[in-house]
């Protein structure tokens, strides 16, 4: 995830909502990405950066799909501004994806076998007493039908 670079234009009307919760969550990813990481895996490290950037993502979406709270010209700002992730929000739209924790679990490459994540395997699947946790981001099952 590349740094986030914001304009100097001035925020549509409407930012006045969704600004406390925004700036809460960008002092938290200040706080993730300056947290020591000694003793943690390489993986590990970044988990918390990947959990506030999905939060921050599932918040604008919430707001404006199912909370009607932001208007369409809000909602577009954020996305240009990089304060959500447009590729993220557009898999959480489609059926099967609307728990999806990170693009990284879904994509062939990066995993054995050219399958999807663990993480993705409804938890009925898997056997009772497995603790599963995804590699990439350190989610513990983001599959629909659970």
């Amino acid at each position: 995830m590349p740094k986030v670079r914001r304009s100097t234009k001035k925020p549509p009307n409407g930012w006045d909502i969704i600004s406390s919760t925004i700036e809460e969550l960008d002092i938290k990813m200040r706080e993730a990405e300056n947290e020591p990481h000694e003793g943690k895996r390489k993986a590990e490290s970044v988990w918390p950066i990947f959990r506030i950037h999905h939060q921050r993502s599932r918040y604008i979406y919430e707001m404006f799909y199912r909370k009607h709270e932001i208007t369409r010209e809000l909602y577009d700002w954020c996305l240009r501004e990089g304060y959500a992730d447009s590729n993220l929000i557009a898999k959480w739209k489609k059926p099967g994806y609307e728990r999806l924790c990170c693009l990284r679990c879904i994509q062939a490459k990066d995993h054995t076998f050219a399958t999807a994540c663990i993480c993705r395997v409804p938890h009925s699947k898997l056997e009772d007493e497995r603790r599963i946790e995804c590699v990439h981001c350190g989610c513990r099952g983001c599959a629909s039908g659970d």
